[in-house]
């Protein structure tokens, strides 16, 4: 593995699709770094690549070339079932619909990760208690996604990602579905795990959301621009 001891590193990684019109190259030797307890927004138009980057950290996908290490695992010399294992224990993923399954209750949701990879056993309902404590809906623990609201929703999808204490927190589009109130509400609850010392990468369309974000990445074109280089081209007026 790479000297550098980032939680997240991602080496010259490429990611090329076969198409009916011919490869395409989605991701074009991409070199990405996040250290633990960073708190990482990453935006960019629709199409240049931001969930593909994001599905290398997660293992959801995998590179055409080059190397992913997320948490101490070389992802690319794992299988299939070797990382959706590693994948529970280790990387909590929070979409923009949620995702809750609709036939159980919202504290079930929050349990299921811990069933998948056999964690808590014994005090899992302790646990998915606790979780929604900290995202502050306890009381809609019985309940089922279709009941509550769509700020609700999200605060049980993070209570779930949050539920195996993973080392890092992977948002698509976290507030995307949200009005501005839940969404502002959301990211609040990023900024106190992130102080308690959980790990965020986000994907936003929201540039005021990302402004407020430590750190900014811009994927264009398959390739990652700095926040010093966003800054350089707007200045250049380009």
């Amino acid at each position: 593995m790479s000297e550098n001891k980032s939680l997240i590193t991602l080496e010259s990684v490429e990611k090329i699709y076969k198409t009916k019109a011919g490869p395409l190259k989605v991701l074009k030797g991409v070199n990405f770094r996040v250290n633990e307890g960073e708190f990482v927004a990453i935006v960019g138009p629709s199409g240049s690549g931001k969930s593909t980057l994001i599905n290398m950290i997660t293992g959801i996908d995998r590179p055409t070339s080059g190397e992913v290490y997320v948490a101490g695992q070389r992802l690319t010399h794992l299988n299939e079932n070797q990382v959706a294992k590693w994948r529970g224990r280790n990387v909590g993923v929070v979409f923009q619909f949620f995702q809750l399954l609709p036939t159980i209750t919202v504290l079930e949701n929050v349990m299921l990760p811990m069933h998948y990879v056999g964690t808590y056993k014994g005090n899992r309902r302790e646990r998915a208690m606790e979780l929604l404590e900290l995202v502050d809906i306890p009381d809609v623990a019985d309940k089922y996604p279709s009941q509550i609201s769509g700020g609700q929703q999200q605060r049980a999808a993070i209570a779930r990602a949050l539920s195996n204490d993973p080392k890092v927190i992977v948002g698509d589009e976290p507030t995307g579905n949200l009005d501005t109130v839940s969404a502002g509400l959301i990211f609040a609850l990023f900024e106190e795990l992130v102080s308690q010392g959980k790990t965020i990468v986000m994907v936003t369309h929201d540039r005021d959301l990302a402004g407020q974000v430590p750190r900014v990445e811009e994927v264009r074109d398959g390739q990652l621009m700095s926040e010093t280089e966003i800054d350089q081209r707007l200045v250049a007026g380009r």
